[in-house]
This record gives structure tokens, sequence and C-alpha cells, in this order.
């Protein structure tokens, strides 16, 4: 069941949800605005032939801090981390699910490749994939809203939820647009 507005008021005011900052302005009839953060991970695609998942990525992209008042560009075709403003927790019951503003999309940007997840248990900013699919830069603003987030119950609360010891979570607690820690698995 999707959460609504008065629900997401009641669980985000009592603590059950966590959204760091919380304004209360940002809750719409069925989801949570958020905004969008400073930092941002851009490909070094002229350096590099390949991405091996299985390899660390330390040299794969860039990190970038957008000073205070600045845009972030975000060319056509290209691909960025970003994260948002906001630390984000669910308790072992609810999952969130981030979707992009439609007015966003209808310029062209998707704000999740296949992250569009947030697992029961998880606490800290959301990774955003960032992708330009239109034929012109787009400005972003650190600050901004940039996505909506859909709260939702399970039918129980997670036997093992993230951060679990069992799980080995490593996004737990992230800060920033964190690279990927794929290499961190085995085959």
């Amino acid at each position: 069941m999707i959460l609504s507005d008065a629900t997401l008021r009641e669980l985000i005011g009592s603590g059950r949800i966590l959204l760091d900052p919380y304004d209360p302005e940002l809750v719409q009839p069925a989801s949570v605005d958020v905004r969008l953060g400073k930092e941002f991970r851009v490909m070094r695609n002229s350096r590099l032939t390949h991405i091996d998942p299985f390899e660390p990525q330390d040299k794969l992209m860039d990190t970038v801090n957008v000073p205070e008042g600045e845009p972030f560009v975000l060319h056509p075709g290209e691909f960025a981390l970003g994260h948002t403003a906001e630390v984000v927790g669910c308790p072992d019951d609810i999952v969130g699910v981030v979707n992009g503003k439609s007015s966003l999309g209808r310029l062209g940007i998707q704000v999740h490749a296949t992250a569009g997840f947030i697992d029961p248990g998880f606490k800290g900013t959301v990774v955003l994939e960032l992708s330009n699919v239109s034929n012109l830069p787009i400005l972003l603003h650190p600050g901004m809203k940039v996505a909506q987030l859909v709260f939702q119950r399970l039918d129980r609360p997670a036997e093992r939820p993230y951060g679990h010891p069992d799980l080995k979570s490593k996004y737990q607690n992230q800060q920033g647009a964190v690279a990927s820690k794929y290499n961190l698995n085995s085959l």
C-alpha cells in the first residue's frame, strides 16, 4: 500500500521515516519531494577503455563539488551520479521508491537507471543516477526539487533489513554521491 500525505507527515513527524532536513512543504499527496545535493561524480571517459564491475572504481569517476549558487551542467548523453540533499531512512517495515519529477523528465532528465529502490532499514543520502537524454545541456541547481520518494508498507517487517550483518550492506550511512562498490561482491 502506498502511503498518503497524512500518513507520511505522521511517520516523518514521529521519526519512523527519516527525512533530514525535513520541510513539510515537500509532502505531496502520495510522495515526498527531495532536493538535489552539491556533490556529483562524473565519468572519466576520455582516459579509460572499459569498466570492469569487479575492479575498484577509484579511477572511473571524478568528484565535482558545486560551489554555492552555481549549477552543475549535465550535457546531452552524459551520465553522472548525484545525491539527495536529505538523509533518508526507512524502518524495517517500509520501503521507498525513487521517481523522477515529471517536469524534469519532460526536459530530458532521468534520475535513476536501476537503483530506484530504498530497502527497509536503509539510512543515508540517496544516490541519483542522472542522465540527460535531451539534445541540449541541462543546468542542475543544488537545492532544486529533483525527485520524489514514494513509501510503501511491507506485509510484515523484514527479517534482515538493510544493514543487517548477514547482508554486507555496502551503502549503509552513505553521504554524498557514492560510487559503485560492486567490486566488493563475489562471482
